[in-house]
């Protein structure tokens, strides 16, 4: 089994008529430049490797444009976790599994073959334990396999409310655990892995605002033991007022405490990083880490702007995330991360390079393989041994793209404004989305809307 490709983006640009070889495990065997001597299936359209979205919350993804309604003299992030709260207390396992359903759907038909759920749902509505610790963490398993999205799992380890140790609220009941329910919930998890092998664990300290500098080396002690080499991801850094918290508490910018705490090194992901000093840019760039940016939550919640520019410029690694689910298509993302720096720098294709000049593609190639690192899966560009994660990118040369060359298809897609949905999209080989439609659309649909009519019985927007 097989697929020729008449035009395919890799990690060194637009490449034609390349064969690829599918395993039995879905990976790409021979990937090889030919004139498809094996008869394989032919795709006409441009190709691109699967996006990996490094960053998602998914219980957020209901309540995506709910809380645009100023209710404070100054709304801000500080603000808006009430809503997320409010969804946070009420959503049970049942409903978990339904939102989680839907929206990984759409993060596949937008491109997405791989998710990072960053989860920190783990207790019951009360703040109580679940005899099993990975009641809720079985929501996303089963949301992931009855889609068919790559998962890589991690389950967050959530202590303090701020700086110093302090006290959680009760509004933070069901995010926090103590070290040894922590530690019983990997072990469940490890039990409870799928069969297929398409789910990764990996961990993830919330941020230094909650989980402090002991709690942290316990973490990463536990996972030396239970999951020798995983991926961690971190917020930081994503606010001022957490910059300038983290300095009143031990007169370090966040990036710069996290460095002095702990070996952050190629497994690590450090989400948002939007303020950081020109010594923090170096310092991450230097140290391998992957930055996780999620543009259009950043935008959303006025976190402020990367300074992707300064970065990339020191080989850095960087790849996206859905976050808050506001957006399920990558293309947004990429758009407003590359608009942010022309606002700034006031030029236009700031993030592009001399293999790759085309914007799009430097974006989606940069970021799907970004995203790979951070989710420590063998994904993310089309080669051999690599998962075959791939989308097909709808190229009508007898309308809208009439003058688009293949090799632009990624720009007219990601900036036209005229483009529509992508083509069909593949994960590990197979065809999980044709036509714009999953199989089981409907079921999915009506699972969710059931639930978002429960949830809002006692919500007003």
């Amino acid at each position: 089994m097989g697929f020729h490709f008449k035009q395919v983006l890799t990690p060194l640009g637009w490449v034609e008529n390349l064969s690829a070889e599918i395993t039995d495990l879905g990976n790409f065997g021979s990937v090889t430049e030919d004139e498809n001597p094996k008869g394989f299936q032919i795709i006409e359209n441009p190709v691109v490797p699967g996006m990996v979205n490094l960053h998602s919350h998914s219980f957020q993804y209901a309540m995506a444009g709910l809380s645009e309604c100023r209710r404070n003299p100054v709304d801000s992030f500080w603000s808006w976790r009430e809503m997320m709260y409010y969804f946070a207390h009420n959503v049970s396992p049942e409903d978990l599994q339904a939102i989680t359903a839907k929206l990984y759907m759409e993060l596949l038909k937008g491109g997405y073959t791989e998710t990072v759920e960053f989860h920190y749902l783990h207790n019951d509505m009360d703040g109580r334990f679940y005899a099993n610790p990975a009641e809720l963490s079985a929501s996303i398993f089963n949301a992931a396999h009855a889609t068919g999205m790559g998962l890589t799992h991690l389950p967050v380890f959530y202590a303090f409310s701020n700086f110093g140790g302090q006290s959680p609220t009760e509004s933070q009941r069901r995010f926090i655990n103590t070290r040894e329910q922590y530690a019983r919930l990997i072990d469940a998890l490890k039990a409870s892995l799928p069969s297929e092998g398409t789910t990764t664990l990996g961990i993830a300290p919330h941020s230094l605002r909650a989980v402090d500098e002991d709690s942290l080396q316990w973490l990463l002690a536990l996972r030396q033991d239970k999951l020798p080499g995983c991926p961690v991801h971190i917020h930081v850094a994503e606010q001022t007022k957490e910059v300038a918290d983290s300095q009143a508490h031990n007169g370090m910018r966040p990036v710069t405490a996290l460095m002095a705490q702990a070996p952050v090194d190629e497994n690590w992901c450090l989400i948002h990083a939007t303020h950081l000093d020109d010594s923090e840019v170096s310092a991450i760039a230097k140290s391998g880490a992957t930055v996780g940016l999620c543009p259009l939550t950043e935008s959303n919640l006025g976190d402020g702007i990367f300074p992707a520019v300064d970065y990339l410029g020191q080989d850095g690694h960087f790849g996206i995330g859905s976050d808050s689910n506001i957006s399920t298509d990558p293309r947004q993302e990429l758009r407003m991360l590359e608009y942010s720096q022309r606002l700034i720098r006031r030029e236009r294709n700031v993030l592009c390079s001399a293999p790759l000049p085309n914007t799009g593609a430097f974006l989606w190639s940069n970021a799907a393989q970004g995203g790979a690192r951070a989710a420590g899966k063998n994904c993310g560009a089309i080669e051999t041994g690599l998962e075959a994660n791939f989308i097909e990118l709808p190229h009508d040369t007898q309308g809208a793209m009439a003058c688009v060359s293949p090799e632009a298809a990624l720009d007219f897609h990601i900036f036209s404004g005229q483009s529509r949905g992508l083509g069909d999209v593949y994960v590990k080989g197979k065809k999980t989305i044709e036509n714009g439609h999953h199989p089981d659309e409907d079921k999915i649909n009506k699972a969710y809307f059931r639930s978002l009519r429960r949830l809002s019985e006692n919500l007003i927007v």
